[in-house]
């Protein structure tokens, strides 16, 4: 069930500047700040430096705020690739001055806020989880909904409406302060090229803000799922609807471009959008298996990523040690395992904890060169002087020698874990 959106009292919103201003919730501010790191606005300053500017100029900027004067500054505009291949991100970058006064503002709005939101959104918020969306669109698959109506929502963040947003904040929020600098972080506009360019739509991904505000406008999405009864998953922009047969997906998806294109002014991405069977989709990187029992699975595409940074982070030609690559490697395998350990298929962690391994010795053999060298290696470690000899002199490439006895008996499972390197498959 979802909450009541009226529960709170404007009158309780109109001294909501000098809430956002408070101490308590200015240092906690400072704190995530710091913890979540980040590159540099366009001014320069790094986030370390912050609290230092701070101390010398906060008593200026919070009567600026306090008085509804606060300008933010443009936001630095960053691309960065897709996971899927699929064209470029485009992240924008506030200061670290913005980024503080807008993860104040967000602490003091989400407390508010949250607890209106649906049941069934799942992204950015609170005790809330990725995880939990994926068991969510399972459960429904196991009751017997086994067909999906997948949304992908074209360039959500780049297109939202400042108009139409700032009447979903006004409607919360009655401190006008609070809605002209919300409106002002909108419109800063993006340093791109050395220009300056307006933002007259879009909230931009990099500032702490635009979750919660992307969370309210899709809200309106959540209500009108919830009005016609239907079961979905929304997590961010990612919206998954779960019915009975084909044809109630496809009257579904067409009652819903018609909403978002009509209410929301959003455009729903054709090619990315299908109504389909789950384990023919994926959702937040996983599937589902397709027989009676729906298995979390991790998504093909999710594996061919995990494939390509591994190469990358084992490639010899980049010139680190076997400690460094090590090292790296454990770094990414541990955030990895961490996500993707919740798929209920083992034997995919072992085939691809082979295939790591698989990388590990084949970097070994390339780095060790000559035929000379690696029959010696591999008489260090073990392997007899027969199979080391005709192992060293064989014409086969790196990656088939990686498979070879030889190669398995001097880099042992154990000898590799020796180093560090951990296990997908715990």
């Amino acid at each position: 069930m979802a909450a009541n959106p009226e529960t709170e009292s404007p009158s309780a919103c109109d001294r909501l500047m000098e809430e956002v201003c408070e101490r308590e919730n200015l240092k906690q501010a400072l704190k995530r700040v710091k913890a979540n790191k980040g590159a540099p606005g366009v001014d320069g300053m790094t986030v370390q430096a912050l609290p230092v500017y701070l101390r010398e100029h906060w008593p200026t900027i919070r009567s600026m705020m306090l008085e509804g004067t606060y300008k933010p500054q443009p936001v630095r505009r960053v691309e960065i690739p897709k996971p899927d291949g699929g064209g470029v991100r485009k992240l924008g970058i506030p200061c670290a001055l913005d980024r503080f006064i807008q993860q104040a503002v967000l602490q003091v709005l989400q407390k508010r806020w949250d607890p209106t939101f649906s049941d069934s959104s799942y992204g950015f918020r609170p005790g809330r989880s990725a995880h939990q969306a994926v068991a969510k669109a399972q459960s429904y698959i196991q009751s017997g909904y086994r067909w999906v109506v997948d949304l992908d929502l074209e360039k959500f963040f780049d297109r939202v409406s400042h108009d139409i947003l700032m009447s979903r904040v006004a409607k919360r929020v009655s401190d006008r302060r609070v809605l002209k600098l919300i409106r002002s972080f909108l419109t800063a506009g993006v340093l791109e090229n050395g220009l300056v360019g307006a933002t007259d739509e879009g909230t931009p991904q990099g500032g702490p803000l635009s979750p919660l505000l992307s969370n309210l406008m899709l809200d309106d999405l959540d209500r009108e799922l919830e009005r016609r009864g239907l079961r979905f998953v929304r997590y961010a922009d990612d919206c998954n609807v779960y019915v009975r047969s084909e044809r109630a997906g496809q009257r579904v998806m067409a009652g819903l471009k018609a909403f978002l294109t009509g209410r929301l002014k959003l455009k729903v991405n054709e090619s990315k959008s299908a109504v389909a069977r789950p384990h023919t989709r994926k959702f937040l990187g996983f599937t589902f298996s397709g027989q009676v029992q729906a298995k979390r699975r991790i998504a093909s595409t999710a594996q061919t990523r995990f494939k390509e940074r591994i190469r990358e982070l084992t490639q010899r030609t980049r010139g680190v040690s076997v400690d460094q690559m090590i090292g790296a490697l454990n770094r990414y395998l541990t955030g990895w395992r961490g996500y993707f350990g919740f798929c209920e298929t083992p034997s995919v962690l072992q085939r691809l904890d082979e295939w790591v391994r698989r990388r590990i010795r084949c970097f070994f053999w390339k780095q060790w060169r000559r035929g000379s060298t690696r029959f010696r290696e591999l008489l260090a470690r073990g392997v007899d002087r027969n199979l080391a000899a005709q192992t060293a002199g064989s014409p086969h490439n790196a990656w088939r020698l990686s498979n070879s006895p030889a190669m398995q008996r001097a880099l042992t499972n154990r000898f590799l874990r020796s180093l560090g390197l951990p296990s997908l498959n715990v």
